[in-house]
């Protein structure tokens, strides 16, 4: 059965990391920072977790709150939500990433020109240029943050009040170390969206394929490993 109330929690909720992630890089590369510093690093990582962490704790119990296709398709293929739901899920996160970005372009349209509305820019000089690497870097990144959201938000033996917290707390990590190198997408509508916006779509085929690879991996070993053995011993 269909839940269009929880496709358009994921609009909203991946509308809200699209419009603060790349507001605060807008803000902390263009506005107010002189390229990537510390300090603005840790401003976008920051936006990004908080923005994570909220959106969960607002419709997780709606949605679950992927806001991410490269979550929901694990959650599909571990039978955790329909295959109807899950293509509505990531059509929704699709249309919120993209309002989110043209809501910057008509808000900010030459400063967000600069940085291409947030729209990550391939693997950076400190990995050489590496497609390889950068391939790795999303996926492995994305792993984890799988890892996280199915023993959090889906292993029922799991701290609920925590798992927006752990789920953010993760998120600004992963960012943390992986904005300098690929600029840390780990989500294919967090990258579409900005892209359609700037039209900046050189690398788009490494964030859709690499972080739906590291989800993937992530969500089976997760389901088969940790979460069905603790629904079995329900």
């Amino acid at each position: 059965m269909v839940n269009p109330r929880a496709w358009f929690a994921e609009a909203i909720a991946t509308y809200a990391l699209v419009f603060f992630g790349p507001l605060a890089i807008i803000l902390s590369v263009v506005a107010f920072g002189d390229g990537l510093s510390i300090e603005s690093i840790i401003m976008i990582a920051l936006a990004h977790g908080s923005a994570i962490g909220l959106m969960v704790y607002a419709f997780g119990h709606v949605s679950g709150a992927h806001i991410n296709p490269a979550v929901t398709i694990p959650m599909m293929i571990t039978k955790k939500i329909s295959i109807q739901d899950g293509i509505g899920y990531i059509i929704f996160q699709i249309i919120g990433a993209t309002l989110a970005a043209f809501s910057l372009k008509a808000i900010l349209p030459e400063l967000g020109a600069k940085v291409n509305f947030g729209t990550q820019g391939g693997p950076s000089e400190l990995l050489n240029n590496s497609i390889m690497s950068g391939f790795m870097v999303e996926a492995i990144l994305t792993f984890f943050l799988v890892v996280v959201i199915f023993m959090t938000a889906v292993h029922k033996n799991a701290p609920k009040s925590v798992y927006g917290a752990a789920i953010g707390g993760m998120v600004f990590l992963l960012h943390i170390v992986g904005v300098p190198l690929t600029g840390a997408s780990m989500n294919p509508a967090r990258t579409f969206g900005p892209a359609v916006a700037s039209g900046a779509w050189e690398f788009q085929w490494l964030y859709w394929v690499a972080p739906i690879v590291g989800g993937i991996i992530a969500g089976v070993i997760m389901n088969y490993v940790f979460v069905n053995k603790a629904e079995k011993e329900a």
